[in-house]
């Protein structure tokens, strides 16, 4: 019986549900590995070979590769472990939400100062507005995707 998920229908919006916690698992464990000194180290000499260590999906992999963090998100990743990977680049929290939404830092930080973006079409996907999926730089919704192994 599938439960009824009415957050959904948030634009632009994933929820890091208890179904999104099991499909990242994985990528996130890698991420709080990347709290240790040793990890980054070994992740930033070979990124791939230190990857191929954790049981995630290939999609997964290659988001990260591609510092693709909309991607992670969808694939399950939860935006507070991603952000190990921001700082293992020496990237701020500012500087990994600007690339998220397509826009420079400067850009990011001018809109958050202003309040943000405007509550108008980002209630729910029917009001049609400027954040719906098809209208924002990171693209439509997140497609189903299966979990990585156990």
């Amino acid at each position: 019986m599938a439960l009824n998920k009415p957050y959904l229908d948030v634009p632009g919006t994933t929820i890091f549900d208890a179904e999104q916690s099991r499909r990242g698992y994985w990528l996130n464990q890698f991420c709080m590995s990347l709290m240790k000194a040793e990890n980054r180290a070994r992740f930033k000499a070979d990124e791939r070979a230190y990857l191929d260590e954790w049981d995630m999906t290939e999609d997964q992999k290659q988001a990260v590769l591609s510092r693709d963090l909309n991607r992670c998100i969808a694939l399950g990743g939860n935006i507070y472990f991603l952000a190990k990977i921001g700082a293992t680049d020496g990237k701020s929290f500012q500087q990994m939400a600007g690339s998220m939404t397509g826009m420079t830092e400067e850009q990011y930080r001018d809109m958050m100062v202003r309040g943000g973006r405007s509550v108008q079409g980002n209630r729910y996907v029917g009001e049609d507005g400027d954040a719906q999926a098809h209208r924002q730089p990171q693209g439509g919704p997140a497609p189903s995707t299966s979990t990585g192994g156990h």
